[in-house]
Formats: structure tokens, sequence, C-alpha cells
């Protein structure tokens, strides 16, 4: 007999085989479950089960494997001391992964580990729901939703997903057509069953027929991983059926300030379907979409003087340069949703010529510390922020307001390590100079929560999951996949001319639209978002060339499956089989 090997990175394997995963002391982490108790049969099964998306969503598992994949975000080994985590980012970036990349096996293990949660708490609620519990029958077509979603993230990523209704029976491998009938039987069995206004922070009817619609789009690629997509009109006809059930519901609404929709208070906000709820009341709700990116040297909460940035991953210049081609001016005068001021920098000392950290002590503006908010969208060229002193205290000015300066290059071994600002170039790569810590340009899409004490727990900033404009962007791509060029064109231009907060960058409507137009819109309505690498699979430009990557490999276009997974699982032969290319 095979020896079994058991460590963290095949835990989640080992989950699906016969292991239970109950552990009632998880954070209880919606509004509907709010004073239930945590020993409570019905919030304890679920808590567990919601609670584990916000790890598989963490920045460097899944979420990192997305957006690092494509051609949206790059992760150099900044200056040669930072982020290079035995090179699992860069391997990801080139497609040159391999079955013992880390973030291949971290992302495999949290996702996992969450469709056991969900089948343990299935599990504790059918029999109460069968013995006519009504609660706990609305809880189990929640955790039914909750498990048939976390399987079309494995099919996304790896080509399979686990058909499995007990905690101790082992797991079938479904693969192709049958994980893709599995999938979509199981949200057929709950859409007219499942509640229909709980809240963005549990699954709903609309949430379901979101995924129907994202099931279907992407069912050719899911079909024939490696060949071309063959869009069926009958898959095309059921994204638009359930994008209709959604858009016709009048439920939600879209955000005219674009980036009210990663806010502190976004939980309310009406254009979000489904998030993983955060409100500021737990210690593991992170700000981790809203710092990885920005630099090190920010300090974007001056209340909270411990919170900062990473250093972590840039914009490649080929996805900026998508913006760039697309408006005869900068895209920050032409779209909201490239780009919002919040820094009211005073004209007169925004030319910083002839100064520098070395003699610029006088060139800073006043204000409170909650009233500071950083710039958000795609950050370029100097930054402004707090400064600390020598004490590690932030300057203040005479009243207690804390003084906002160009902020200074204080980490990596640059040549402006303490002598220069945080300057953004769009130029970021591999080279020497190229993965400097300020180069690339930065997402700060998510607001810093301030309800974090420390720019990492506690936040108050739902992670979006599922919002209406998707919904237009998906019917409208099926539109188009089905010939119908206006209707598509419609929907797209809808969302387009939706973010009337700031009308003078409000985008203008296009007056045409193509496969083409409709891939790049979807870039800049939904970037860092963790779509991008799906997208440019099923618009047939994952084996293209961008910012470091050469490989054309098709098989690249699934990860491969941890070989410590399928080491784990040795005892039952065939169980895991790796995928091509590995």
């Amino acid at each position: 007999m095979k020896k079994n090997i058991f460590n963290k990175t095949i835990l989640g394997t080992l989950l699906l085989f016969g292991a239970a995963c109950t552990d009632l002391e998880e954070p209880i982490l919606d509004e509907s479950l709010a004073g239930e108790g945590q020993a409570e049969p019905i919030s304890g099964a679920i808590a567990p089960a919601y609670g584990q998306i916000s790890s598989v969503w963490y920045h460097t598992n899944y979420y990192g494997l997305q957006l690092i994949s494509s051609d949206e975000a790059i992760l150099p080994y900044r200056g040669g001391t930072d982020w290079f985590d035995g090179g699992k980012f860069i391997a990801t970036h080139q497609h040159l992964m391999t079955p013992g990349n880390d973030l291949v096996g971290s992302s495999w293990n949290e996702l996992t580990k969450n469709i056991s949660r969900a089948i343990s708490a299935i599990e504790v609620l059918r029999p109460l729901a069968d013995a006519g519990d009504q609660q706990a029958a609305s809880a189990l077509y929640e955790m039914i939703a909750l498990r048939a979603y976390l399987n079309m993230l494995a099919l996304d990523s790896w080509g399979i997903a686990f058909d499995k209704e007990v905690s101790s029976d082992i797991s079938v491998i479904l693969r192709g057509d049958d994980a893709i009938n599995y999938i979509k039987d199981e949200f057929l069995s709950v859409v007219d069953l499942i509640n229909t206004d709980l809240g963005p922070g549990r699954l709903t009817q609309s949430a379901v027929y979101g995924f129907l619609a994202r099931l279907h789009l992407n069912a050719a690629v899911y079909r024939d991983p490696y060949g071309t997509p063959n869009f069926t009109s009958e898959d095309m006809n059921k994204v638009v059926e359930y994008t209709n059930n959604i858009i016709s519901s009048g439920k939600f609404n879209f955000s005219a300030e674009y980036f009210d929709l990663f806010n502190d208070d976004n939980n309310s906000n009406s254009e979000i379907i489904f998030a993983l709820d955060q409100r500021g009341v737990l210690r593991d709700e992170h700000s981790r979409w809203a710092y990885w990116s920005i630099a090190g040297s920010m300090f974007p909460r001056p209340e909270s003087p411990s919170a900062d940035g990473t250093d972590g991953p840039a914009f490649t210049s080929d996805f900026i340069q998508t913006w760039m081609d697309a408006y005869e001016v900068d895209p920050a005068e032409a779209d909201a949703r490239f780009f919002k001021m919040n820094e009211m920098i005073p004209e007169d000392i925004q030319d910083l010529t002839g100064l520098s950290p070395l003699n610029d002590e006088d060139n800073y503006y006043c204000i409170t510390d909650e009233d500071f908010e950083m710039n958000r969208g795609v950050l370029r060229g100097v930054q402004w922020g707090p400064r600390k002193g020598d004490d590690g205290a932030f300057l203040r000015c005479d009243d207690g307001k804390v003084r906002i300066y160009p902020v200074i290059q204080r980490k990596g071994n640059g040549p402006d390590k303490d002598v220069g600002y945080v300057n953004h170039t769009m130029m970021v790569d591999f080279t020497n100079e190229g993965r400097l810590h300020n180069t690339g340009f930065r997402c700060a899409k998510y607001q810093f929560s301030h309800t974090s004490p420390n720019g990492n727990h506690y936040s108050s900033v739902d992670l979006v999951l599922m919002r209406l404009a998707e919904i237009y962007l998906m019917r409208a791509e099926a539109k188009l996949r089905l010939g119908d060029s206006a209707g598509a064109l419609t929907d797209l231009n809808t969302v387009r001319t939706s973010r009337t907060a700031r009308p003078e960058v409000t985008p203008a409507a296009l007056n045409s639209i193509d496969l083409e137009i409709l891939f790049r819109e979807r870039g800049f309505e939904l970037y860092w978002e963790g779509f991008r690498r799906a997208d440019q699979i099923r618009f047939g430009k994952y084996e293209d060339s961008w910012t470091e990557k050469t490989d054309t490999d098709v098989y690249k276009r699934l990860f491969p499956i941890p070989q410590s997974a399928i080491d784990g699982a040795s005892n039952v032969e065939g169980f895991l089989v790796q995928n091509q290319g590995y």
C-alpha cells in the first residue's frame, strides 16, 4: 500500500475523500445570522462555508492566481528583495507553472477546503430540512448553490469538478460535459427555491441566475479546454435568458460613482449581487484587495499609522496600453473607471521642479486624518500621502492636522531610496530596472477601510464577486455571438454610460461593437476583479505574448493539479490524473 502524505497543501483533497469539517467556532459573517449564536445548528453550519470564501479569494490564493496569470498584472521580484516567494508569481505570470507551484497549491487547498465545508453544512442542514425546518431548508439551498459555485471555480481553473454528497464518501471526479451538467443541475435544483432577498453576502436567486449565465457563457471552453471554443446558440440563449431574469427583476441598479462599488459602505450598493460580506466586525475581514498593489511607502489611513501597501503587483504596460489606444486623450479625462482624484493638492505646491525629500519640508498641505483619501483607480506618477518623522509619528501642522507630502521612496534598494519620490512608471518587467519598487502603474480600486486599525483586519469593504455590470456584459457577449450586434451594443453602452456621478468623465457611448471591442470593454469595467484570465481564454488571447510572457502552450489554459494532492490521493488508483502538459 502506498503511503499517504499529509500536509497543508493536500488537506483539501483529503477532505474531499472522507473527512468532515464542521468547525462551529468559525465566525458568523452575514447580517441574517447576527445574534443566532455560533453553536446554533443552522448558522453554525453555514458560517464556516461562507467564511472560507475569504481564504479562497485571498490575494495570494485563488485571486492572485487569476490576476497574475493574465495580461492584467505582473509581480516582479521587487528590487531583488521582495515578493520572490520561491518564484511562484514569476512562473505563473510566464505560464511556466509546475505541479509544485505554491500559488497553485494554496489556491487548490483553500478551494477544496471550501467545498468540503459546504458539504459538511449540507449534511447538517438536510435532515433538519427534511424534518420541516424551513429556515434549515433555506440555508440548505444556499449551501447547494455554494458547492456548485465552488465547483465551477475548480472547473474553470483545473478542468474538474467534485461530485460528492456525503463527507464520508470519495468524490467522483468530473470533467467536460459531465462537470458542466453536474454544476448546472445543482444550480437548477435550487434556483426556484432559494431566497430572493437576503442581501449580497448570501447566495440568492439572482446570484444563482448569474452563475448559470457564467456557466453557459464559458461552457464551450469547459467542454474543450484546449481547442477552439464552439459557442452554441443553445448556450448563448441560456445566457440571455438568465441575465434577462436578473435585469428584469428590477432589484439592481448601476452605481453612478464607479468607485462607490468598492467603498466601506458597499454592502448596501444596489449594483452588487453577490459579495464576500465584510463589515468591520471580525479580525479576518481583510483589506487585501486594497493594499496588495499600492506602494509600500504609502500610508493610506493617517488615523491608522501602521496601514501601508506592499509594493505587490502592478498593471502590465500591455494592459494600460489598451486604455491609451481607446481614447485620443488621457483615459483619466475620458473614463470614470480609470481614475478618480480624491487628493485635492493645492496648485501652488504641485510643481516639484527642483524639489526632493532633501529640501521639500515646506511643500505640503494639511487635512484631518479622517478626511484624507487616496486617489483611486490607476495610480501613476508621483504619489502624495502622509509622511512620518524620525520618531515614526506623522508630521503634523500646528492645528494637529496631518501633513500631506509627495511620498518618499523608502522601500527597496533602488537609486531613489530616501532621496526620491514614489514615482510609478508605466514600464515594469523582470529586469533589474523594471522590477524596482516604484515601477508599474498600481491599482487602487478598493478603498482602504476606515474601520481597519492596521490596513489589514476589520475591513468594512465587501469583496465584490458579482454585480450588475457583469450581467449586462455577459448578455452583450451572448447577443453578439448570436449575431445581434445592435442588442449587444445597447447593453455595452448601458454599462459605459451608467457612471454619471462625474459627468465630465462619463464614458461616451460607442458607435459599433465587435469581439475585440467587447473584450477591451470587459477589461475596462471588470479589471482587478478576477475575470481577466477566463476572458482571455474565451476570446482566444491567452496564448498571446505580453510583458515577460511568451509561452504559447494551450495546455497552460488549465493549471496543474498539485503533485502533493495527487500523491495524497494515491491510495485510490486513478483518482486524480494530472492535467495535460504537466
